[in-house]
């Protein structure tokens, strides 16, 4: 993992509990690929794996992102820039207890078991 990470939240969703990794502080804008995420994006990374290996899906617009066949625990990282944020929420299309706000380049480490989209969106 890289010296970007700086402290550990605890993140609730329903009743599923996510330790989270904040890294980082926020930027204007990414300078390069962080963990293989490109630049505007958010990455989930394969169940279990660290993210300096490929995401196994990458977000790019806004809106909700359904999953499927997304379980156990999995890095997900915010490489959106200009303000963008992201939320996981336990129901499809962005419906459902949502935990949210993930802020540009933070990471979290969380159990995807209850969780059936990721939401990129300006807050």
């Amino acid at each position: 993992m890289t010296g970007r990470i700086r402290n550990a939240l605890v993140v609730a969703l329903g009743a599923a509990t996510a330790v989270v990794m904040a890294i980082g502080p926020a930027q204007a804008k990414a300078a390069d690929p962080w963990a293989n995420c490109p630049d505007g994006a958010v990455c989930l990374y394969p169940e279990g794996q660290d993210p300096a290996q490929s995401p196994s899906q990458v977000f790019w617009s806004y809106g909700a992102h359904n999953l499927s066949g997304q379980y156990n625990w999995h890095w997900i990282l915010n490489n959106q820039y200009g303000g963008a944020h992201a939320k996981l929420c336990a129901g499809y299309d962005g419906t459902g207890n949502c935990h949210g706000d993930m802020a540009p380049q933070n990471g979290w480490w969380a159990d995807f078991t209850p969780v059936n989209s990721v939401v990129l969106y300006l807050p």
